[in-house]
């Protein structure tokens, strides 16, 4: 049984994890960014695009490269934010899971205690998330909305000139449009997330070994396997997230139920999975970069920390 590790004040931890964190959606947006572009396109205008190829040629050909990196700034926001709440309240459920399931030891949590306090956690960062992905999603579609009369704004608008529309035409709250959405994904996806991270990583565990030993390769792979797992569990409901997002720049949309039936009745549901290719493509490096990114930022800060004790 792993020992467990000399005790960090829960401040600084927190600390640690926020940066970890932040550290990890950077890497993440730095690589998958074009593929989350298309992602976002292929959802909302299924019917535009022939694939990901097609959205890909399409988008090139009529915003250049700057189109496939629409949204990078509020992108890189939402990640930071949402990965930093993430992985500081991530250790915070962590105990609250071993409190509740009567374990003596955060080392002590199974694989699947991991999946539930990953699924708490996205409650939080949720939060922060909404708004800065309403930005990035509207951004990446900005194309699209102004050929079809739905904005003034062109595709290349800056994120503050799109921040300022939301403002004026539908005030603060108007920032967290999907915010059901979000949790109604977060909340399921999360538990696929670090519970396929985890499960990855005890796979490749060797006898006697523990996880924090494990090299970049394995905790790169098992961080691809999360990603994928929580995009194949979860992609339906991003789809309709992504259209309440985007659409509501046209109009106040129905919430996520009225949404999703009214896609059913007028489309069927392939329409839920358009961009689900780019998705679990672009999964697979961009949280492998994540989670590679953490586990780096938050061994040696926490080895830093431990040395100053």
């Amino acid at each position: 049984m792993p020992t467990e590790p000399p005790q960090v004040h829960p401040v600084v931890q927190m600390l640690i994890d926020l940066t970890a964190g932040a550290a990890g959606g950077v890497a993440c947006v730095v690589s998958g960014q074009p593929f989350d572009t298309i992602k976002v396109k292929m959802q909302t205008f299924p019917a535009l695009y022939r694939g990901f190829f097609d959205c890909s040629v399409q988008t090139y050909r009529q915003e250049g490269m700057q189109g496939l990196y629409q949204g990078t700034t509020p992108a890189l926001l939402a990640n930071v934010a949402e990965n930093a709440v993430l992985f500081a309240c991530y250790g915070f459920c962590q105990e609250a899971v071993r409190r509740l399931f009567g374990l003596g030891s955060v080392l002590q949590l199974s694989d699947l205690h991991s999946a539930i306090a990953g699924s708490f956690s996205s409650v939080f960062s949720s939060m922060v998330l909404c708004p800065t992905e309403l930005v990035k999603c509207r951004m990446q579609a900005l194309h699209e909305m102004k050929a079809a009369g739905h904005t003034a704004l062109s595709s290349r608008s800056s994120t503050w000139a799109v921040v300022k529309t939301i403002l004026r035409s539908e005030g603060p709250l108007g920032f967290f449009q999907g915010l059901t959405s979000t949790w109604l994904r977060e909340v399921p996806g999360y538990f696929f997330f670090f519970g396929g991270y985890e499960v990855s990583r005890s796979l490749f565990l060797q006898a006697g070994q523990s996880k924090q030993e494990l090299g970049a390769l394995p905790v790169t792979v098992s961080g691809g396997v999360g990603g994928a797992a929580f995009w194949l569990a979860v992609y339906p409901i991003d789809s309709v997230k992504s259209r309440i997002q985007v659409l509501s720049m046209a109009g106040r949309q129905d919430g996520f139920l009225l949404s999703f039936l009214h896609i059913l009745r007028t489309e069927g549901f392939m329409p839920l999975y358009c961009g689900l290719m780019p998705t679990v493509i672009r999964a697979l490096p961009s949280n492998g970069a994540l989670f590679l990114a953490y586990e780096v930022t938050h061994k040696k800060l926490t080895g830093l920390a431990e040395r100053a004790t």
